[in-house]
């Protein structure tokens, strides 16, 4: 039985899962959805209600019936020949799509997350309400275009916006990153821009640090972030230089609840991140289903390769 990894060429996370598989004796394909159609190829047929066939590259085939479980880890767009124009550019992403996605996604084995499950949990509105449903502490949220209602909510104490989707922009050849920010006076002075698309508002929580928590099956991982910079303190990504890290226990009702939200979501992995109060309390602010823990481990040791290897090797119970 094999695993699948679909992951770009350039992951040392990616280059460390491998060779912890291989450590226990799995067999393992790493493929790259952007090969396709040049350098990879597929072959499929539907037989008594599974799927049989192969994917195949120049160095390997990977047999579709061989296949026990698949880390979706950060595979690229597909990339087609420059001689089609936009609209076959389109037609062809779409039917690669739905063919290579299909065939895969209709496999009876584990994810490491199902696409499916990847594509609703990125709605951050629809985690909040799940959240909240499962008994987890949540920020008092907005999302909105109306400039009235941004002015409203921020009336009643200081809020911070933050992205809905993605955090980076490409603005000419230059690629931008937007990070939590705490709104200002002057910011709210003129709130003219949020009329172009939704927005995300959130109360700003008072915290005396942040955690990620990660869930690998069975098992929950709590590390703190604590901030040593003012930017850092509003946003820990901007301070990844300066940042400290250390494990710690999450409380049983916290991690309780997440598991009831990893349910409710369908997920098997996640990664957490939580505002620590200067009390102690845990508020949610949001999960990533594909999240990065490459630099927790390094910085504290946690031994999250090996329990995801284990998940892998393991496949469906």
């Amino acid at each position: 039985m094999a695993v699948l990894v679909l992951a770009e060429e350039r992951d040392a996370t990616a280059d460390k899962m491998v060779l912890a598989l291989r450590d226990r004796e799995a067999v393992v394909h790493r493929l790259n959805t952007a090969w396709f159609p040049e350098r990879l190829s597929i072959s499929a047929r539907l037989r008594d209600g599974r799927w049989s066939g192969r994917l195949r590259t120049e160095h390997h085939v990977v047999e579709l019936a061989d296949i026990h479980s698949i880390w979706y880890r950060s595979p690229k767009a597909y990339c087609f020949p420059r001689g089609l124009n936009s609209a076959e550019q389109e037609h062809a992403k779409t039917e690669a799509k739905y063919g290579i996605g299909g065939v895969l996604m209709s496999l009876p084995v584990l994810w490491v997350n199902h696409p499916a499950r990847l594509a609703c949990s990125a709605y951050k509105p629809h985690q909040l309400a799940v959240a909240a449903r499962s008994g987890l502490r949540v920020a008092d949220t907005l999302i909105t275009n109306c400039p009235d209602a941004t002015a409203e909510f921020a009336s009643a104490g200081p809020i911070v916006t933050k992205m809905l989707g993605a955090v980076s922009i490409v603005e000419n050849g230059e690629r931008k990153f937007a990070h939590t920010r705490l709104l200002s006076g002057a910011d709210l002075a003129d709130l003219r821009g949020v009329a172009v698309t939704a927005h995300q508002f959130q109360r700003w929580i008072p915290k005396s640090h942040e955690a990620r928590l990660f869930v690998i099956g069975a098992q929950v991982t709590a590390a703190a972030i604590h901030a040593h910079t003012d930017a850092a303190h509003v946003d820990w990504r901007t301070g990844y230089a300066s940042n400290t890290y250390e494990l710690i226990e999450a409380p049983t009702g916290v991690v309780e609840a997440v598991r009831r939200l990893m349910t409710e979501l369908g997920l098997v992995y996640g990664a957490l991140d939580f505002v620590i109060g200067p009390h102690g309390e845990w508020t949610f602010l949001e999960i990533n289903a594909g999240g990065q823990y490459g630099w927790i481990e390094s910085a504290t040791g946690a031994p999250l390769t090996d329990q995801l290897a284990d998940l892998l090797t393991r496949g469906l119970p």
